[in-house]
């Protein structure tokens, strides 16, 4: 038996909403999902595609300190990351992706992934002020409980 060999990316979203729609972007699964599938089949085209659609899924999104994780398999994760790269914009908001770690298991990504969040959630805390709400907080708690809670 032949096991399935995955790469999990730990990215950061930056959104710049100086240039875009004023409605704000949340972002989710779905979106991000779409996003890039769009790009990989611009760049790499229907065969490429398909054969990174198989093992292509957003495992984590945070809304709040816009960080994910992306799982593809090990024969595709630099095509993948070539097209995330790629990517200019989810809707009509302008954004960047910015990877900021690679792993071969889910428990190295978990690690990567929660240590990120923190920090950035500590950011955001100190940008915010008086303006963070127990909604937001209990959001984000939320959020890493997801983290720890993931599986392959």
């Amino acid at each position: 038996m032949v096991h399935f060999k995955n790469r999990y990316m730990v990215m950061e979203v930056f959104i710049d909403v100086g240039r875009g729609e004023q409605d704000p972007l949340i972002l989710t699964q779905f979106n991000i999902t779409k996003a890039i599938r769009d790009s990989i089949q611009l760049n790499f085209g229907e065969c490429g595609l398909a054969a990174s659609l198989g093992s292509l899924q957003v495992k984590y999104v945070n809304p709040v300190t816009k960080l994910c994780i992306i799982r593809v398999s090990r024969e595709d994760h630099q095509k993948v990351w070539a097209a995330i790269t790629m990517v200019r914009c989810i809707g009509k908001i302008p954004v960047s992706f910015n990877l900021l770690d690679v792993s071969g298991s889910i428990r190295g990504c978990k690690k990567a992934a929660l240590e990120c969040d923190e920090a950035k959630f500590e950011q955001y805390k100190l940008a915010a002020g008086d303006r963070i709400t127990p909604e937001i907080i209990q959001s984000v708690q939320s959020c890493y409980d997801k983290i720890r809670g993931l599986e392959s």
